[in-house]
């Protein structure tokens, strides 16, 4: 009796240590949360997260708030990051959502929305994947309320 009693708890140390070895393989995309992550919007957007980018699927995260697609991850998403300010890089439209592009780290670009709250970030690795994300997520940020638009030279010179 002794010696089943042991073998069955063998066995079921083995069995969870293959379940974390599997998961541990799968593995969580380990990402820090933005310092507003805890906004109620952010959960808005992070429910309405796609399944897929292009052909990148979505995984899973470590972080409140984010979102992360491919493997290795080439899409990351962040709710909760401080909203950008005037500036002079890029801005356009995708969808109604206003981004501003930071290509400092190219090939890698950094978008973040412009005049919403809360504040998405999305990182690009173009060598991986295109700008085509904003199209997919765009729909999920939409959530949040928008407050101002991107403005032109044209638009503030007149």
């Amino acid at each position: 009796m002794m010696h089943t009693l042991a073998r069955a708890a063998s066995a079921a140390v083995l069995a969870c240590a293959s379940a974390l070895s599997l998961t541990a393989c799968a593995g969580a995309v380990a990402m820090d949360p933005a310092p507003h992550s805890n906004d109620p919007a952010c959960a808005a957007v992070t429910v309405r997260l796609p399944d897929a980018i292009g052909t990148f699927e979505k995984r899973q995260t470590t972080a409140q708030a984010t979102g992360a697609w491919g493997d290795p991850a080439s899409i990351l998403l962040h709710c909760g990051v401080e909203p950008v300010g005037p500036t002079t890089m890029p801005c356009f439209s995708v969808n109604g959502v206003d981004w501003v592009r930071d290509d400092s780290d190219d090939p890698v670009f950094r978008f973040t929305t412009y005049g919403r709250t809360p504040a998405v970030e999305v990182i690009i690795d173009n060598r991986e994947a295109s700008g085509s994300a904003l199209l997919d997520l765009s729909p999920a940020v939409s959530v949040t309320e928008a407050t101002s638009k991107c403005l032109n030279a044209e638009d503030v010179t007149g």
